[in-house]
């Protein structure tokens, strides 16, 4: 898949709305029940990009970031500044944030998941575009060093070590992370308001499978 390998400018991120979607079918019974189903194992996420009036130079910012793109082309990262991080938002990410797997003496690579829980229910989300310099990890609760006990690769998420853990021990690991996005329209409207502002109304953006 085309991917360019370079953020969205997280000032004009800042303020969008969008979030996760689902997709689940619903089949009303005559008897009043139903029947749910989803054909979907993940949620699929998608914003807005769009600016409220703003100085032309962010206009000026997000038209070359769409042409640079091609319109729907190439695929991009995205800053969700609602979740961005393996941790609540108010806290610092460390590296017992996140369990990974559990050793078992012979892999060394395992990708990076970020599970959100509710009551018993939990689910475990792939992350495939951790943020560089932000990656950490511990095994057993000893924290291990990027570059000496770990590689990390930044365009898949899978994180690799030196040395396989044993088997049963807990693999953990803190990051920040972007979305993997592209945008959903090949055309933008751009609104100028005065000779030093302007709007762009809609910008789609929609998440895409790495």
């Amino acid at each position: 898949m085309a991917f360019h390998e370079v953020r969205f400018p997280a000032d004009l991120s800042f303020g969008s709305v969008g979030g996760p979607e689902r997709r689940t079918d619903i089949v009303a019974l005559t008897s009043g029940f139903e029947e749910r189903n989803t054909s979907w194992a993940h949620s699929r996420r998608r914003y807005d990009a769009g600016l409220g009036l703003r100085s032309m130079d962010d206009v000026s910012s997000l038209i070359a970031f769409f042409e640079a793109r091609r319109g729907q082309l190439y695929a991009f990262r995205w800053k969700d500044w609602a979740d961005y991080k393996s941790c609540p938002p108010s806290q610092e990410v460390s590296p017992q944030d996140q369990v990974i797997a559990r050793g078992d003496g012979v892999t060394r690579s395992y990708p990076l998941i970020k599970s959100y829980r509710s009551g018993d229910e939990s689910y475990a989300r792939p992350i495939t575009k951790p943020v560089l310099g932000t990656v950490v990890a511990a095994v057993q609760n000893d924290e291990m060093r990027e570059g000496v006990h770990f590689e990390i690769n930044l365009t898949t998420g899978i994180i690799t070590f030196a040395e396989a853990p044993m088997a049963g021990v807990e693999i953990t690991a803190g990051f920040e992370f972007d979305v993997p996005v592209r945008f959903d329209t090949d055309r933008i409207n751009v609104s100028v308001s005065s000779f030093r502002a302007g709007q762009v109304p809609d910008v789609p953006v929609v998440e895409v499978r790495i």
